[in-house]
């Protein structure tokens, strides 16, 4: 889903410098600034206050040179403007031009061979007439990277374009959930209702949700999504959700969402062949302003085999080549401009923080609570569940894992062995807890 405008590539950046400063830093210097234009060697960013543009040209600009050389592959001197100078200069035509993330997604642009066209097939139907009965509810999957994500907003565009008064809500899996956990808080607290939830997804003609499932497991979640599509298959209201792996795979899918999904059309899709991915380049380089001889577009089709968001990587760098170089790549520096994206694309290690929120959300509790003494069952079990996936996916020793809990080693060691034995004999538990480490790893 990279997005190779000015706003996205200056997004990657922010990204990339959250990794090495604090949040409160990050909130407080680069919450304000905005990217203006690249131009002759430099990044030209904008703040609205004077006296921070000194403040942040004194003490971040070598941070967001190292950032933006990462990003982008070349390097380009940042250079801090006071935004209400620079506009008497500059107007707003120098804004980001490219598209913006959601227009960019179309059935236009989206390159058909074998491994998506009855995918994108029955996307298209969806998008020419949402509710068929034959193709609700729609459910498509494969593995990340191959296109899953362009069908279901191309669907979204659509169907805004050729059904205007039609309601639509895009969502993830994620964020479903944590929508709900929300809508629960604010419940307790007097400040919504879950009637509020419930009313902006079952009130939609169409609803579409990225990564369902993330869902598994989770109880409450599943039960509140079950009874959302009920509420909207009943009324003959389209319904496409994506998987990141065949529905058989995921043990721990409340089985009256299997059979409801069961009901419909399953569309895989498979990583991109020789040909389609020579596609992709192209269309992405024009897309990007510029083409690329067939040596070079078969040279990136032949190292990158996989995953799609690779390949835009590597054109959001040459289009950057390009601008400011003023000339055309050669083979030399496509090799490392793919070395970097590929180095880059490599999944990054599980934060524990993360590993905490998930189980969290699995067995409905707080993080809160897993991290503190209390010794109920269900959060003995959910704070083991976490210590024992913390060992599984990361390299962290078992002091370490202690540190983050607030325990020693041994208690460790006793908690993860617990589980293992646990497991052995708890087929569903050990469902769960597999889901749990594949939704982790799929969203790292």
């Amino acid at each position: 889903m990279a997005d190779n405008s000015l706003d996205g590539i200056w997004n990657a950046v922010c990204d990339e410098c959250k990794k090495t400063i604090s949040e409160v830093a990050f909130a407080c210097f680069f919450k304000d600034l905005r990217p203006l234009y690249i131009d002759a060697g430099s990044f030209v960013i904008a703040h609205n206050n004077e006296y921070m543009c000194s403040v942040i040209e004194q003490n971040y600009l070598g941070l967001l040179s190292s950032a933006i050389k990462k990003i982008m592959g070349i390097d380009l001197i940042p250079k801090i403007v006071y935004e209400e100078e620079e506009e008497k200069i500059r107007n707003a035509e120098l804004h980001s031009e490219g598209l913006t993330f959601e227009d960019f997604f179309s059935f236009d642009n989206f390159i058909v061979g074998s491994s998506n066209r009855f995918a994108q097939a029955a996307a298209f139907a969806v998008a020419e007439n949402p509710g068929l009965i034959n193709y609700n509810p729609l459910v498509i999957y494969g593995p990340s990277g191959v296109g899953k994500t362009h069908l279901m907003l191309a669907i979204k565009n659509h169907i805004k374009k050729k059904f205007p008064s039609k309601k639509i809500e895009y969502t993830r899996g994620e964020d479903f959930t944590n929508q709900l956990i929300q809508a629960l808080q604010e419940g307790k607290l007097g400040l919504g209702t879950i009637d509020d939830f419930r009313s902006k997804f079952r009130n939609v003609d169409i609803l579409l949700i990225d990564d369902i499932h993330f869902i598994a497991g989770k109880e409450q979640t599943q039960e509140e999504f079950f009874n959302t599509f009920n509420a909207l298959y009943q009324n003959n209201k389209q319904i496409v959700v994506t998987l990141d792996r065949p529905l058989r795979e995921i043990k721990t899918l409340d089985d009256r969402i299997r059979s409801r999904f069961a009901s419909g059309l399953f569309a895989d899709i498979n990583p991109p062949d020789f040909e389609t991915r020579v596609g992709i380049i192209k269309k992405k380089a024009e897309q990007s302003g510029f083409t690329l001889d067939e040596n070079i577009v078969y040279y990136i089709a032949e190292h990158i085999k996989v995953n799609t968001r690779q390949i835009e990587g590597v054109i959001k760098k040459l289009q950057a080549y390009i601008n400011i170089q003023n000339k055309n790549p050669n083979i030399s520096i496509v090799q490392g401009f793919i070395k970097d994206v590929i180095n880059d694309s490599q999944p990054e290690p599980i934060k524990i923080e993360k590993i905490i929120a998930e189980v969290a959300r699995t067995y409905n509790v707080s993080e809160s609570d897993i991290l503190s003494n209390r010794r109920t069952a269900s959060l003995v079990l959910a704070r083991q569940v976490a210590m024992y996936i913390a060992r599984e996916t990361t390299e962290m020793s078992y002091k370490m894992i202690g540190e983050n809990f607030g325990k020693d080693h041994s208690t460790v060691l006793y908690n993860v062995n617990k589980i293992e034995e646990f497991l052995k004999d708890k087929p569903y538990e050990k469902e769960l807890v597999e889901d749990i480490i594949k939704n982790l790893k799929s969203n790292t």
